[in-house]
């Protein structure tokens, strides 16, 4: 039973997480031969204030540098 969990900043549209989980479940079909059934997909959004890289949360990278910024 394959598992995939994906940690990503909140504010998606459900839409969004609805396709990803879509597609991670089709990749790991195809890879690994699982069946659909036994593949499980957890997706944890993070708030961008708990989210930091170089000891800046995204929050404040977007507060300096526009919305778009992501962790690197």
């Amino acid at each position: 039973m394959p598992l995939i969990e994906v940690s990503l900043v909140e504010g998606r549209a459900p839409e969004q997480l609805r396709a990803l989980i879509t597609g991670l479940t089709e990749a790991a079909e195809t890879a690994l031969g699982a069946p659909r059934s036994s593949i499980r997909v957890i997706l944890r959004e993070v708030p961008a204030t708990h989210w930091a890289a170089g000891d800046m949360t995204i929050e404040e990278r977007r507060e300096h540098h526009g919305p778009h910024t992501a962790p690197h």
